[in-house]
């Protein structure tokens, strides 16, 4: 099992901005790949961005590629989501995950093939 914490939502303002932070416990992070989603109001929970188990290879989505960066530090089992340039769209519950079967064939941006999830934070941005 693996026990997973985010924080570091907030409000903020249009171009501000924000790091979230997962931190995990239970199991040693570095079994898994991480990834963090988000849900904006009425909409699916949709992929914001992925990291492999040690940080080798990123991916994001085309909407906040450029703007946001994921990372990780093992001895510290946290993964991170530092946003720059906040757009209001980018309002939205924030989850991360954790993936044990990355690297089998599997997708790091689909759900279904996460094991574990936290709670969410949330981030909104004014315009």
């Amino acid at each position: 099992q693996v026990q997973l914490v985010e924080s570091g939502g907030g409000l903020v303002q249009a171009g501000d901005s924000l790091r979230l932070s997962c931190a995990a416990s239970g199991r040693t992070l570095s079994r898994y790949a991480m990834g963090w989603f988000r849900q904006a109001p009425g909409k699916e929970r949709e992929f914001v961005a992925g990291i492999s188990r040690f940080g080798g290879n990123r991916y994001y989505a085309d909407s906040v590629r450029g703007r946001f960066t994921i990372s990780r530090d093992n001895a510290k089992n946290t993964v991170y989501l530092q946003m720059n340039s906040l757009k209001p769209e980018d309002t939205a519950v924030y989850y991360c995950a954790a993936d044990s079967t990355y690297g089998s064939g599997t997708s790091i941006a689909r759900e279904s093939d996460y094991d574990y999830w936290g709670q969410g934070t949330q981030v909104t941005v004014s315009s």
